[in-house]
């Protein structure tokens, strides 16, 4: 229909101002009682025409008024062109919405979009922090897939570097001959956390640990056999956390991986004259006195990497052998340095790239101060995930007979997990993240309880109709305020998904389902829908069927499970 209203408003522009190719676009309204859909197109080429935009819009809106499928037009404000559609042709495009819902076929002939994501330091348990990396990440793959692009997401853990030397420095002297395989996380987090405590009175256990992590690179047999042990203990713990947040990866290269591609990578860059000598012979790179970069180590004085050498042996081993169509990075804000200077000597090096994005995302806290730190240590994610469920469960029990379930404990785990989740990709992601449990586990707000219960709610009235799916009417000669409402709502989905892809901005989607659950639950109380009339009972059970695919869509993408009864 948006290509039919373009043409027809391109046409009268051509027919009164002799102007050809004058883009012209069409916005779902806004506001109720703004027509169904609005273009600016007046305002936006008067200067072009030379006249004044409020006569150019009445001209459309006049012409327009006349065209089949077109019920009512209106000028607004200072040239806007409103129009109402017939609802027959409004209802008609409920098809494209009903399509969105499923994703499309992979477009696997295309170049990939890497979603570096996730990137968890092994023989640590994940802290809360954490979760926002792998649920932004996770969130942005899921839209891009349900596009049919052709994405990886990948996964890159701190799987090498000094602190392997460290724990394995610890190990040996207070590991009590325990094998390692035997330990969980947070012995494991207990060596290294003896480690640095230690250290502090003796400061030569630093140099023991940097010494051990040269002889792990050296190829040491006890090290390296130490090493891989360590890795998967920490695996055997992240498997569980990511099968609880739907975390789904598609590939996965540690730092480790690149360990025999640095070498490679540092010749390049000392030939290209990249790659300089800094101070104690450390390697280094300067840049441009405008680029307002500090220097950027490439290997330790020691002859040692670093995380850097690593990231950019990885961007060198992605682009050969995937030829991606972009990397993104999806890592915390305080990581922006880093990034800047990466890929600025990727751009030093002469390196053919693909578009590179930190795409970032800000720092965390609680609204409840006691949440924000335990004695001083990390708070580690998999208590926050336990703790909301634990939240999740004494808010059915609160609510009494109004929430109806058949298994409590698997929908406090559903409540639990979407709140947290839901309560990350809410909030632009740019912007400093503040949980709230209130909030979160509201049923009343921007949360996933609300989202999760109007679901159920669409899906109790589809079960009394003993209907799962309702198809879309042919004929519809009429429409209530609510129901024409409602049905623009919908037929937002479609863009939005692509508004939310396009700027890698997964609160774009949280919020249209937040809009549209209020907007279900508002037709809700004021239709009557089991108990209406034909053909008003079909379309409004339409409407209900479709809300529901729609929510459990959408949440879906953004690894939100939604239940059927609640």
């Amino acid at each position: 229909m948006h290509e039919s209203l373009t043409t027809m408003a391109q046409h009268i522009l051509k027919k009164h101002f002799d102007a050809s190719s004058i883009p012209v676009s069409w916005e779902h309204s806004k506001e109720e009682g703004h027509g169904d859909l609005s273009t600016a197109v007046a305002l936006q080429c008067a200067k072009q025409l030379k006249k004044n935009p409020k006569e150019i819009a009445e001209i459309l809106a006049k012409e327009l008024k006349n065209e089949k499928g077109i019920d009512n037009t209106e000028v607004a404000g200072a040239g806007y062109v409103n129009v109402w559609l017939s609802p027959a042709i409004l209802i008609k495009q409920l098809n494209e919405t009903r399509k969105a819902c499923t994703a499309k076929v992979k477009r696997e002939n295309e170049p990939p979009v890497i979603f570096d994501y996730c990137g968890p330091n092994i023989a640590k348990p994940l802290g809360i922090h954490h979760i926002l990396p792998h649920v932004i990440g996770q969130a942005l793959i899921n839209i891009y897939k349900h596009n049919g692009d052709n994405v990886i997401g990948w996964n890159y853990p701190g799987d090498w570097g000094t602190q392997f030397g460290k724990l394995a420095v610890a190990y040996g002297k207070w590991g009590e001959g325990k094998p390692v395989l035997e330990m969980d996380i947070d012995e494991l987090l207990a060596l290294y956390v003896r480690f640095h405590s230690e250290a502090e009175s003796d400061s030569s256990l630093e140099d023991e640990g940097r010494a051990a992590f040269k002889k792990l690179e050296e190829g040491d047999k006890e090290l390296r056999a130490f090493w891989k042990d360590a890795v998967t203990v920490s695996k055997r713990s992240l498997e569980k956390l990511y099968e609880r947040l739907h975390v789904n990866i598609d590939k996965e290269t540690g730092e480790s991986f690149y360990e025999d591609k640095m070498e490679e990578i540092i010749k390049e860059g000392e030939q290209k004259g990249v790659f300089v000598e800094g101070e104690e012979g450390a390697l280094i790179v300067n840049f441009p006195e405008e680029k307002n970069l500090s220097p950027y180590m490439i290997r330790k004085s020691d002859g040692s990497t670093l995380y850097a050498t690593r990231d950019l042996a990885q961007i060198r081993y992605r682009i050969d052998e995937c030829n991606p169509e972009a990397i993104y990075y999806v890592v915390d804000r305080a990581q922006s340095l880093h990034f800047d200077q990466l890929f600025e000597v990727c751009n030093q090096l002469g390196w053919d790239l693909p578009e590179l994005e930190h795409t970032v995302f800000g720092r965390m806290s609680f609204r409840d101060a006691k949440m924000s730190t335990r004695k001083g240590t990390v708070l580690r994610l998999e208590e926050v995930i336990d703790e909301a469920v634990k939240r999740a469960d004494k808010v059915i029990e609160e609510h009494g007979d109004k929430i109806q379930t058949d298994d409590r404990e698997d929908l406090a785990e559903m409540m639990g997990v979407g709140a947290l989740t839901y309560g990350v990709l809410s909030q632009n992601r740019k912007m400093d993240i503040v949980f709230d449990w209130d909030k979160f586990l509201s049923f009343d707000g921007n949360s996933a309880p609300y989202l999760q219960y109007t679901h159920a709610r669409a899906m109790s009235v589809l079960r009394k109709a003993e209907k799962e799916e309702v198809d879309i009417p042919e004929e519809v000669e009429s429409l209530s305020d609510r129901e024409r409402s409602l049905v623009n709502v919908l037929l937002k989905y479609e863009k939005v998904l692509l508004e939310a892809r396009d700027t890698r901005m997964p609160h774009i989607l949280t919020n249209y389902l937040f809009a549209l659950c209020q907007e279900y639950n508002s037709f809700y109380n004021s239709e009557p829908i089991l108990k209406a009339e034909e053909p008003d009972r079909t379309l409004r059970l339409c409407l209900t069927s479709l809300t529901a695919s729609v929510l459990k869509s959408g949440a879906e993408i953004l690894t939100i499970r939604v239940p059927d009864r609640m």
